[in-house]
């Protein structure tokens, strides 16, 4: 039995990243349990419902974009506390307790720092449970457990961007990268001369949408 965290949604200038934690044996996780990067949005959702079957306990935790945006943080505090939150919840006593009431102590997480170490010490600090943890680097590919982890983050991920999308209109991935989501955010701009509720307005993509939207409404005046 182990825990597995990992988190969706770090890069995004749209929505809320999401952490999530699985306590579970890792034997009893589908065969293609990994990285959610690397597996289909379908199978994802079904892997997703298999995750949940199997696993002793499992917590998603939300960081949403007013506090993404809080100039007192940065995106690395945040994915820790992320990770945090997701964890704390499938601890009872500060343990993670199974069912057969034995301590389970020991589990992966993956890296949100480029330091694996720091990462884990900093998680650490954040959970009031003696746990075993090791934070590693493309611990969701190499640990069966962080990649059901990963695939649960992601799919609360999914489920977040399409609430967006049916608010909204279409919206993308939220990638800044997405020329959806770039589009969306400038017509967006362009028509409320403001950013919507669901931008990240840190993030240099949702700045450049107003720095267009002024540029243009000074070209017209010309």
């Amino acid at each position: 039995m182990r825990f597995g965290v990992d988190e969706a949604g770090k890069g995004p200038v749209l929505g809320s990243m999401f952490a999530a934690a699985v306590l579970a044996d890792p034997d009893d996780l589908p065969e293609d349990v990994g990285d959610s990067k690397g597996i289909a949005p379908d199978r994802r959702q079904l892997m997703a419902d298999e995750i949940r079957a199997v696993a002793e306990r499992v917590a998603v935790a939300e960081i949403p974009v007013w506090e993404i945006d809080d100039e007192k943080t940065d995106m690395n505090t945040l994915t820790v506390e992320a990770h945090a939150r997701a964890l704390s919840r499938i601890c009872v006593d500060g343990r993670t307790v199974r069912k057969n009431g034995s301590d389970e102590l020991s589990g992966f997480v993956d890296a949100g720092d480029t330091n694996a170490v720091r990462f884990g010490q900093r998680l650490r600090d954040r959970i009031d449970a003696d746990l075993d943890l090791r934070a590693e680097h493309e611990a969701d590919e190499n640990h069966r457990i962080v990649g059901a982890a990963s695939v649960i983050a992601k799919v609360a991920r999914d489920a977040h961007v399409d609430a967006l999308s049916a608010k909204y209109g279409p919206v993308g991935s939220g990638y800044p990268s997405d020329p959806t989501t770039r589009e969306f955010l400038q017509a967006y701009v362009e028509t409320y001369d403001e950013l919507p509720d669901c931008a990240r307005e840190s993030w240099q993509t949702s700045k450049d949408a107003l720095a267009a939207a002024a540029q243009a409404s000074l070209d017209a005046f010309e």
